[in-house]
């Protein structure tokens, strides 16, 4: 079985969790630029941060088999704070990077003007750029936050076929797909959406325009989630190819829209090598 997780922020992640999840049959993932927990407070915290998604994080992945790709955007949650939108200006330059596969995560937490005018904003820079949007839908108000976002989606002239909004559930997945955008669905282990939750989704709304990701990060969460969903979905009847379409290929189709989801053709051998380094450090703790 293979598995790409569409949204995970392996920063916050250990390498266990990445032989773990090479071992579940996970060879891609996407990191979308997030809110770390402890607020920054100034706009150069953000690009040490996008720098390591871009240097660091890849070589990491790629020291256990996997291929490590990312969006870049001011997340919604530091929106609201005027010591990080200055971050608005010195996007461009990120969002030509090669790794970069959309502009995200854009989107609402608490649906503030300030939230407002970062999510139109950073829709025209998807356009500018012709990429994809990862967008957030806030935890609280999900409907009405659903609601808003796809207005907004409509009055950017974004192509909907170019947008995912995420985090969403049963009472937003409808109107999502019938907006023309992607619907994504994060599984965690006691909030937001759970494999036999997601099962039932997709016996109602079938496999396309479907992406399931583990959105694992710092919280209480679980990056094996995407294969755990693929077990229930083969114990529920699915077959391997409906399994197969929601794991890979749809994200593929979404991210390779970016025209840089270049994956490697050998991703079913292993190619762990610790014994390499990226700019003088390695992933080495002890030893020779």
């Amino acid at each position: 079985m293979r598995i790409f997780d569409p949204h995970i922020h392996m920063s916050s992640r250990t390498t266990d969790d990445y032989e773990a999840m090479y071992a579940a049959g996970v060879r891609a993932v996407v990191e979308p630029a997030f809110w770390q927990g402890q607020p920054r407070t100034s706009p150069e915290s953000f690009y040490d941060y996008f720098d390591a998604l871009l240097g660091w994080e890849p070589y990491r992945a790629a020291q256990f088999g996997i291929q490590h790709f990312c969006t870049i955007a001011l997340n919604p949650k530091e929106a609201n704070d005027p010591r990080c939108t200055p971050v608005l200006d010195e996007l461009d330059r990120y969002l030509a990077k090669d790794r970069v596969v959309a502009v995200g995560e854009i989107g609402y937490d608490s649906m503030t003007p300030e939230e407002d005018e970062a999510l139109a904003r950073q829709l025209q820079l998807a356009l500018d750029h012709g990429l994809p949007a990862l967008v957030h839908t806030p935890h609280r108000d999900k409907a009405a936050g659903t609601k808003r976002t796809l207005d907004v989606v409509r009055a950017s002239g974004i192509d909907p076929a170019l947008v995912v909004l995420d985090h969403l559930n049963e009472l937003t997945a409808g109107m999502v797909l019938d907006s023309g955008c992607w619907a994504g669905f994060s599984i965690y282990p006691r909030t937001k959406m759970s494999e036999d939750r997601m099962v039932g989704i997709l016996k109602d709304v079938g496999t396309e325009r479907i992406l399931v990701n583990s959105a694992a990060d710092w919280g209480r969460s679980d990056p094996l989630k995407t294969r755990r969903t693929a077990d229930a979905m083969a114990a529920a009847g699915f077959t391997e190819q409906d399994v197969d379409q929601v794991m890979w290929r749809n994200p593929v189709a979404f991210y390779g829209q970016s025209g840089r989801l270049e994956l490697d053709s050998t991703l079913d051998e292993p190619k762990p090598d610790d014994r390499s380094s990226f700019e003088g450090n390695s992933i080495r703790r002890g030893g020779a």
